[in-house]
């Protein structure tokens, strides 16, 4: 009879370019004590982020089989990344559709019984082993050679290598409600002496349905030590990654409330819009806290961007996850015109976010997916500054409701004007605040 065993493996992946130089890392460690059991790092040549990380999620799981391979089904192992898209879609939350992750993911799923695994998402602070596995990978592939085990140094001073690792957390709904709404179940509940309450936040597969109306109307960083959200002494976090979320100026589409998303004219400002943009630079600069500019490509955010860098005499670095959504054959109409049009079709979009617009547009779940990926390079990038991301209704409401860990009909009843200021902070165990949202006052 198999002995059971337990054990956690923490993997990591990164690219210098993306897609550039490419490297994974994966430590297979004892709950109990800590220590690692295995190490496992690989310089893989030109690949994106993603795919790095799969690849350092199949190295650790492979490497735990290999560790106990009489255990059979009695091996249980639980994984614990800082890449938001791969737990997710390995947690069976997301749909995986982008043609390099499928095989990688059947790959992982292949290598033991699906029950037999779990996913935690972690903040980059508490997967330094892996993380600096990946970079020993990648600095070895920059020199020309491989990753050796025996001249490793990721072990050292890792946090994994010597303290116990804690049981999994607090399983909430789906998407960012397990580090949040469900730690926020767990605190309510401790206080009242009762077990967490279950659906509390009741959601289906992470997505955001888009109010009818698409592109309609519709701080800096903080010190240490600041207080944080939730129920009794938080730990020093340090300054969080904070996110002004800006939605760019007036097109000639927006008053008529046509959609206006990536597949259509690509507008530029109106008179109107250029007005607004430079208002709202002007506010932006006399806030002083904006560090670093990140924009959608799409032209009306990038010259509402430069607006704003032009006041600060800052760069603007362009982010494809920050773009609209694909609204297909529904670019330039009204939502009268399309239901006239493609009536049965808005239905079915409206009545799920799995389903794309009339054409080959866009479901909401994928930009649920892209944005929540474009989220998490962001905050990783800019740890502790504050960032000015310029972009559209979608991926901003997208951003607000998993910050929030809100029910999917919460998008229904958030108004975003145009050129409107919302702020959100991500702290370092994973939480996120939303302080602002829909701020027009420099527009009056």
């Amino acid at each position: 009879m198999s002995v059971a065993r337990q054990v956690v493996v923490e993997a990591d992946g990164g690219s210098r370019g993306n897609p550039g130089p490419a490297g994974y890392g994966a430590v297979v460690i004892d709950p109990a004590t800590g220590e690692p059991l295995a190490e496992a790092a690989e310089y893989i040549g030109v690949a994106t982020n993603n795919v790095a990380e799969y690849r350092g999620l199949i190295a650790g799981l492979e490497a735990a089989k290999a560790l106990f391979p009489d255990a059979g089904d009695a091996l249980r192992v639980h994984v614990r990344m800082d890449s938001k898209l791969v737990v997710e879609q390995m947690s069976g939350r997301w749909k995986i559709k982008h043609p390099d992750m499928k095989p990688l993911a059947a790959r992982a799923a292949a290598i033991l019984p699906p029950s037999s695994v779990t996913y935690e998402w972690i903040p980059r602070a508490q997967n330094k082993h892996a993380d600096r596995l990946a970079n020993e990978a990648m600095d070895a592939g920059r020199d020309g050679r491989q990753w050796e085990a025996s001249a490793s140094t990721a072990a050292l001073d890792a946090p994994s290598a010597r303290t116990p690792i804690a049981s999994p957390p607090v399983q909430g709904p789906p998407g960012d409600q397990a580090a949040g709404a469900a730690k926020a179940r767990a605190a309510l509940a401790a206080a009242r002496g009762a077990a967490a309450p279950e659906g509390l936040f009741p959601l289906p597969e992470a997505a955001v349905p888009e109010s009818a109306t698409p592109d309609s109307a519709g701080s800096g960083p903080e010190a240490a030590g600041s207080p944080q959200t939730g129920w009794g002494a938080a730990p020093d976090l340090g300054a969080p990654a904070t996110l002004v979320l800006l939605r760019h100026g007036e097109t000639a589409l927006t008053p008529e409330k046509r959609f206006s998303g990536s597949g259509g004219t690509d507008p530029e400002l109106s008179a109107t819009g250029r007005g607004q943009a430079e208002r709202a630079a002007e506010h932006v600069a006399a806030l002083g806290t904006v560090q670093d500019i990140v924009s959608s490509p799409l032209r009306r955010c990038r010259e509402t961007a430069a607006a704003v860098a032009a006041r600060l005499g800052l760069d603007v670095r362009i982010d494809e996850g920050l773009r609209e959504t694909d609204f297909g054959a529904w670019e330039g109409l009204t939502f009268t015109e399309v239901r006239e049009r493609y009536g049965d079709d808005l239905t079915a979009w409206l009545a799920s976010p799995d389903t794309a617009p009339t054409g080959g547009g866009e479901s909401f779940t994928e930009v649920t997916e892209r944005v929540a990926a474009a989220r998490d390079r962001i905050v990783a990038r800019y740890a502790g500054r504050t960032v000015l991301l310029v972009t559209h209704v979608t991926p901003i409401k997208t951003l607000v409701r998993l910050a929030l860990g809100a029910p999917p009909e919460s998008l229904f009843r958030m108004e975003l004007s145009a050129a409107s200021i919302s702020t959100v902070a991500y702290y370092g165990d994973g939480n996120a605040s939303v302080r602002l949202l829909n701020d027009t006052s420099h527009l009056r």
